[in-house]
Order: structure tokens, then sequence, then C-alpha cells
């Protein structure tokens, strides 16, 4: 394989930028201000997916199809994280700069392909400069359908010329290697969310990017 097949889809939350506390302590105000009642453990299972999925299954509502008030919950909610990201900053997770530069340096491209709202991408983008570093950014909007439908991974592919066996996508979410696997792309997860234990349904596992090379990518597809 040339160094011109390979492509990588990156997830963004968990994967680019840490952002978990940051969701989290949106939810919470989001919950505050709305007198809503969360139940234990609710959010752990629902990392990944899109907040049309999300509230109905957080909140236990049965009106699943109140789309207006859904869509209304999750403008607040995302508005509350990029006020918090806007206000106190962002980092990027570590080794996720030094892979994005050997990509570029070997003339791979790069795609976002990920559950969040394109607004909030485009605020950490703005915050920690990495604008130029992605050829396509395909975000909730983009798709119909949310992960763990492969959706999200086919249209960046698409965007970025490639077929799906010529594309690696890092996840650090179940249901984001669920949609990757169930759209014939190989996988490998970060341990930024969950235990390196639990996500053994990927191709192969990291604590972080730190230990990511594009020699270990070009592996994957071996």
């Amino acid at each position: 394989m040339s160094q011109a097949d390979l492509a990588l889809i990156f997830d963004w939350d968990g994967v680019i930028i840490n952002s978990e506390a940051y969701h989290r302590r949106s939810w919470d105000l989001l919950v505050e201000e709305e007198g809503l009642t969360i139940p234990p453990g609710a959010f752990e299972t629902s990392f990944g997916m899109r907040n049309q999925q999300i509230i109905p299954h957080v909140f236990k509502w049965a009106e699943e199809t109140d789309h207006v008030r859904i869509d209304s919950l999750s403008d607040r909610k995302e508005a509350l994280y990029r006020e918090i990201v806007r206000t106190e900053g962002i980092d990027l997770l570590p080794g996720v700069l030094d892979l994005l530069q050997a990509l570029e340096a070997a003339g791979i491209p790069a795609a976002v392909g990920s559950s969040t709202p394109r607004e909030n991408i485009d605020a950490v983008m703005e915050a920690i400069g990495v604008q130029d570093r992605f050829r396509a950014v395909v975000a909730a909007a983009d798709v119909s359908r949310g992960k763990p439908d492969p959706e999200v991974f086919l249209t960046a592919a698409e965007r970025l010329g490639r077929s799906p066996r010529h594309c690696v996508v890092i996840e650090d979410a179940h249901v984001g290697i669920e949609a990757a696997r169930a759209g014939g792309f190989r996988v490998l997860a970060v341990a930024t969310t969950h235990t390196i234990e639990s996500l053994a349904d990927a191709d192969e596992c990291h604590r972080d990017l730190t230990t990511v090379t594009v020699d270990r990518l070009r592996a994957l597809l071996a």
C-alpha cells in the first residue's frame, strides 16, 4: 500500500480533545435550568451518540418524537458547553498534535467523523488552532443516522476520496467502534474514556495517541 492510499478518520470528543468534564458540566447546568433528573450511569452508556439519541435515553422520555423539545434542549446544552470552552479554554489530548503533524508530513489526509454539533467543533478548532489539519469535517447535522450506524464514517471517507478499506478510524467510544466495524473500517481505540480492556472489539488499543505512529497505522491495513 502506498502512502497515498491511507487516510485517517478521527472521532472528536475523547480522541482529539479531553472534553468529558466539560460535557458533564454542561449537562448538569441544563438539568439544573430545566428541573430534570438523570438516572445514575445514564451518560456513560450514551457516549458517542447524538443528542437526539441521548436526550430520550437519559431522561427516559416516552415522547421520543417530540423533536422540537429535544432540539431545544440539545441547542441549549451545546450553547452552555461552548460558553465553558470559550471561558476556560480546552487542551488537545496527549499525542494528537504530533500525530497530525506526522500525517501531514507523510501526505496522509485526515478527517473528523463525530456526533458532535459542527458549532462545537468549530469553536474548539478556533481555540486550539487545528483548523488546517483536517481535509474534511463530518458532524452531527451532516448525517441522518447517528452511531452505531456507520453513516458518519462512510461520509467522511467519501469526502476524503477513500474507500473504507483504506481508512483507519480512531475512536474512544463503544458505539463508535461498532459504527466503524459496521462500515468496514479498521479501528484503533484509545482508552481515554473507557478502560482498555473494554475496547477489545477494536483492531488495536492504545492508552492514548502518544504511542500511535504512521507505521502502526499502515500496519493495520496490511
